[in-house]
């Protein structure tokens, strides 16, 4: 299906199909040159809440924890349901000492240091699965590839036994109803527990057989001179299976996407014309996997000369942020030598994800994989989009590779000599 464009007294925000059937450059532009405050109007099932669509507007807002919290959820859907069961547990949903306590014990454990072993095993799963996929030539590059990487990085970090890990990707899927609009809130919910569940079990494990892994880490560790909770293990775990899968899965597939769709950053990618680090940067600002964060105003307060009033809901739109003109030079041209880069796919201020790390280096091994091993690829059938009105992205894009026999010869040759 094209997307069509809307006016901007039609759209509802909070209404997935918006994302899905729409395209909604012109909706943002509008937004961020004359209403960048916009109220999104209540409906029969629901309430209204406030839409930031620039750059400057929502990296303040991210760096406001005096005037907005995070503990009465941080996206619509937990949001307008009126909060977030992992309120003051899960690092997301934590403000204040607590959450930065939280915060340096996951920063410990996804630190450069630490995950050095991490990026080799991304690095040697990343080219395998590459390899693979240009030797058959023609692969379903969402499936086949992107939904291999990070869930295999993260389950890695957790400790998750290997026959556990496509139950995991399902449910993820599943949660968050991405790739279905046949999927409803109900299925979505049991999915939801489903993962809690499973991660109660992995921490009663690893309370009597600790390993070297993050769960072991997480249930050893304290925050004011008391153990974590197996409730605290559990919602951080599932909030690091969720994060880490969604955001690198969908940068990973827009980026090949957008790279057959422009073949000249193809070249410039794989002639060495721009750096890797530059262009993992551009398809983060591309993708904006995540489109929106959310706060709760905590007290009256205003933004850009709008009374915003206590409790009401405050969306923060990264998909428009990283499309705004105040901040990015041609913000609709696709540039992966782009610099400076202002992306804020990763969010902003103290609820900066810890993941971020980990997910460049994910994101990095793809390119480079790319680049070393294929000489080109197109599409070769439709790519829907995922259903949501928080992520971004495509749940499956048909490719066809052609293998770059130099590159692979140089990587046989590589291997052979270690």
């Amino acid at each position: 299906m094209n997307a069509t464009t809307v006016t901007t007294d039609t759209v509802d925000l909070a209404d997935p199909a918006t994302f899905a059937d729409h395209d909604l450059t012109e909706f943002w532009r509008t937004l961020r040159d004359t209403s960048p405050v916009r109220w999104n109007p209540p409906t029969r099932q629901r309430r209204g809440f406030w839409v930031l669509s620039r750059h400057a507007d929502i990296m303040a807002v991210h760096r406001d924890d005096e005037n907005f919290t995070s503990e009465r959820g941080n996206v619509l859907v937990t949001l307008l349901e009126g909060g977030d069961a992992g309120a003051g547990k899960m690092l997301a949903v934590t403000d204040g000492p607590r959450h930065e306590q939280l915060r340096k014990i996951l920063l410990r454990a996804l630190g450069p240091r630490v995950l050095k072993p991490v990026a080799d095993a991304v690095r040697a799963n990343t080219r395998q699965l590459v390899r693979e996929a240009v030797a058959r030539g023609d692969c379903d590059f969402a499936l086949e590839i992107a939904s291999r990487i990070p869930m295999t990085t993260i389950s890695n970090l957790l400790g998750v036994p290997e026959s556990d890990r496509d139950f995991l990707l399902t449910q993820t899927k599943t949660a968050l109803s991405a790739d279905d609009d046949a999927i409803d809130e109900e299925e979505s919910a049991m999915a939801r527990n489903e993962i809690l569940l499973y991660f109660q079990d992995l921490v009663e494990e690893r309370r009597t057989a600790p390993g070297e892994d993050l769960i072991s880490t997480l249930a050893q560790s304290t925050v004011d001179g008391a153990p974590l909770s197996d409730e605290d293990v559990v919602l951080n775990c599932y909030s690091l299976i969720i994060g880490g899968d969604e955001t690198s899965r969908l940068t990973m597939i827009d980026s090949v996407y957008s790279l057959a769709a422009h073949p000249e950053q193809w070249r410039r990618l794989k002639d060495g014309d721009c750096g890797i680090d530059t262009a993992v940067d551009e398809v983060l600002r591309w993708a904006s996997p995540s489109m929106h964060f959310g706060r709760t105003a905590v007290r009256d307060t205003e933004i850009e000369g709008v009374r915003i009033a206590k409790n009401e809901i405050v969306t923060l739109w990264h998909s428009s942020a990283n499309r705004d003109e105040r901040v990015f030079d041609q913000p609709d041209v696709f540039d992966l030598g782009r610099t400076p880069n202002r992306q804020i796919a990763f969010g902003y201020g103290p609820h900066f994800c810890v993941g971020s790390y980990l997910a460049r280096i994910e994101i990095s091994e793809l390119l480079m994989a790319l680049r070393d091993f294929t000489v080109g690829f197109e599409r070769t059938g439709e790519a829907p989009r995922v259903r949501s009105n928080l992520l971004n992205g495509f749940h499956s894009l048909p490719v066809r590779f052609h293998p770059d026999r130099a590159g692979l010869a140089r990587d046989d040759n590589l291997s052979g000599a270690k």
